[in-house]
């Protein structure tokens, strides 16, 4: 089954020239959706790892189901406030202003593997100040995997290092 062709692509939002990849088509079709967590699963074969992490809100789409299926425990990051909580928290660029994540600081032990599993790789900003959150509570990012990737770009470069695996690339 080809993904692409279950991937809504909708011109011009939320700009113009900006081609968005709208996953609501592939979530809603049942064969779709298995395959995509089917094929995410995939690149973690061979991974050890501890935890899933998954970015609010499309990584938990994705990264709960994983984390499931593996037998592995779900750590949500959420957007600044919504953790009760204390929390690590690391703000990121976004095209027009910044952005902060949080997670909750005692979510991952010193010396833990966690595997961050999200919907998209754009620029990488988000996965990075994830990244720069779990080595900060001295766990390893063990591998980072996308359902899209949007080469053009170029977000493994803020991910250089890490194992990056996509199912989807968009050039």
């Amino acid at each position: 089954m080809n993904l692409k062709d279950k991937i809504r692509s909708i011109p011009d939002y939320p700009q113009k020239g900006v081609i968005f990849r709208d996953i609501t088509t592939l979530l809603k079709d049942a064969e779709g959706m298995a395959q995509s967590l089917e094929d995410m699963q995939a690149k973690l074969d061979g991974v050890e790892f501890d935890l899933v992490l998954g970015p609010e809100s499309r990584g938990f789409i994705f990264g709960m189901p994983v984390a499931y299926n593996m037998k592995k425990g779900f750590v949500p990051v959420r957007k600044k406030g919504k953790l009760p909580a204390e929390v690590i928290s690391r703000e990121y660029a976004l095209e027009y202003g910044t952005a902060t994540i949080e997670m909750h600081k005692d979510a991952v032990q010193q010396g833990q593997k966690v595997v961050i599993v999200d919907d998209l790789l754009a620029t990488g900003g988000t996965a990075k100040a994830i990244v720069e959150m779990v080595e900060s509570a001295g766990a390893e990012v063990a591998a980072l995997v996308f359902l899209i990737e949007l080469d053009f770009l170029e977000g493994r470069k803020a991910l250089h290092g890490y194992h990056v695996e996509s199912v989807i690339h968009y050039e």
